[in-house]
């Protein structure tokens, strides 16, 4: 069962301060991250990986496919599929090992392009952008919809 929770980022405070909700809620799990070229998924990515306790630089992984990330006892593994040919080419990677390990954070930019291959997700944040203002849209399981609800009211 899932639940929506719509957004308004209106300034990089704002992005910093929903990344901080979300460490709060979802610190494991399948996480789709879509919009487009410019909306800030890196960006909102980096200022999550912080809040979860990450102390070094957050890199995009357009080029290397996949940045790993360990925190403490947690792995987080932040993928940008954008570059991806075909969607095989995440068996190729080994996508079935990240995604079999419960613990694990996948934070997955891009996730179409893998889309045949990638599981279903736990949350999908889609973020759409006007002028400078972001809008976010989240789909995903209904405890941690009501939980990021609860944070910003």
């Amino acid at each position: 069962m899932t639940a929506e929770l719509t957004s308004t980022l209106q300034n990089e405070q704002d992005t910093h301060d929903f990344a901080q909700k979300l460490a709060q809620v979802v610190t494991s799990g399948l996480v789709f991250l879509a919009g487009d070229l410019g909306a800030g998924k890196t960006t909102l990515t980096r200022y999550w990986l912080q809040a979860l306790g990450h102390q070094g630089v957050v890199k995009s992984p357009t080029y290397t496919l996949v940045e790993p990330y360990q925190i403490g006892s947690r792995s987080v593994f932040h993928f940008d599929l954008y570059r991806l040919q075909a969607p095989y080419e995440l068996e190729l990677m080994g996508i079935r090992d990240y995604l079999e390990q419960a613990q694990n954070l996948l934070i997955v930019e891009w996730p179409s392009k893998g889309e045949g291959v990638l599981a279903e997700p736990d949350l999908v944040i889609h973020i759409t952008q006007e002028n400078d203002i972001r809008y976010v849209q989240l789909v995903g399981k209904v405890t941690w919809i009501q939980q990021l609800e609860g944070m910003m009211s």
